[in-house]
């Protein structure tokens, strides 16, 4: 039983499948001075797309914050293929979450922070790089998820004035809400001076991180958001960054950072399938992002790619 939802939830095809049912297709932003039968308002009300997280979906709000270059991509050589320039996103080109919008027909989702654009028919961007569910995770260099609900907030405000209370709720509940959150809330243990792990087990560290994103989650739905979309956790101490931490280890994965986000992951597959059962009309989509890329890697000629490096193999250990 468990293993055929894991199956039926964890797909790639499944993923972009529910973002095309419940976000296509919009015409425009139309405001409440505008005089049409309603039945045609909402025939053509826009479905925003709004994403939080950190820096696989961050398309450029780190650009306008007071940080790092650790937490930037604003510089070569990121964006180098398909924008030709360096837009923020820690990329060569598009995103996920671009590649999403394009599917659904909408243009691409600018980052809140975007100076001059206060147009969120479509929705907009709030993710993060080097963010986390936690306030602490590299605290002052970020938008942590909690701050950038708080940016939520302001745009539901704007839809409100704009569309007015009816057809603002509409539009909200409408809309899908996509979220990629955690890895640096691990990340962090092993890349600061964190003392975390000293304080809390494991499991009880991840029981609050998932707390927060739980959190979160509610107060979406509780102003009217049922369509959700996540992204789960790479092996991340398997990324080469993580596998230099200890030099002791040669080069192999720090198990300690990959148990970390097996537990979260676990934890996020039950939390979702649990709210899907107590909240009315929630609905969500999980990408198992994790095991996709690791059968693109292993397998990449099934997906398009004729050849990979010779030693891509070592990201698995």
């Amino acid at each position: 039983m468990e293993k055929s939802l894991i199956l039926a939830k964890l797909s790639s095809i499944f993923f972009i499948s529910l973002f095309l049912q419940v976000a296509l297709i919009a015409t425009c932003c139309r405001g409440k001075s505008q005089l049409q039968p309603k039945k045609h308002v909402a025939a053509a009300m826009v479905v925003p797309f709004f994403i939080f997280g950190d820096s696989f979906l961050d398309v450029g709000n780190n650009n306008y914050i007071n940080t790092s270059t650790l937490d930037q991509a604003n510089f070569w050589p990121y964006g180098e293929t398909y924008f030709n320039f360096p837009t923020g996103r820690f990329s060569d080109g598009r995103l996920l979450s671009d590649f999403i919008a394009k599917h659904a027909n909408l243009p691409l989702i600018p980052p809140f922070l975007q100076p001059g654009f206060r147009q969120y028919c479509h929705g907009v961007n709030f993710a993060s790089a080097g963010a986390g569910a936690l306030a602490d995770t590299f605290k002052g260099f970020v938008i942590d998820l909690r701050t950038q609900l708080s940016y939520y907030y302001k745009v539901e405000s704007w839809l409100r004035q704009k569309l007015g209370n009816d057809e603002s709720k509409m539009t909200i509940s409408k809309a899908v809400y996509l979220f990629s959150i955690g890895s640096n809330d691990y990340m962090s243990l092993f890349l600061t001076n964190s003392t975390a792990l000293h304080n809390y087990s494991d499991s009880t560290y991840v029981g609050m991180v998932i707390g927060n994103l739980t959190t979160v989650i509610k107060e979406i739905y509780a102003k009217g958001g049922r369509k959700f979309g996540f992204i789960n956790l790479l092996d991340l101490g398997c990324l080469p960054g993580m596998r230099i931490i200890k030099s002791e280890n040669n080069g192999s994965c720090l198990e300690d950072a990959t148990s970390l986000a097996t537990l979260h992951n676990r934890a996020l597959f039950k939390l979702l399938f649990e709210l899907e059962k107590r909240l009315k009309g929630f609905k969500y989509s999980l990408f198992d992002f994790n095991t996709n890329l690791k059968q693109r890697m292993l397998h990449p000629s099934k997906y398009g790619t004729c050849k990979l490096l010779p030693n891509y193999k070592y990201f698995f250990g």
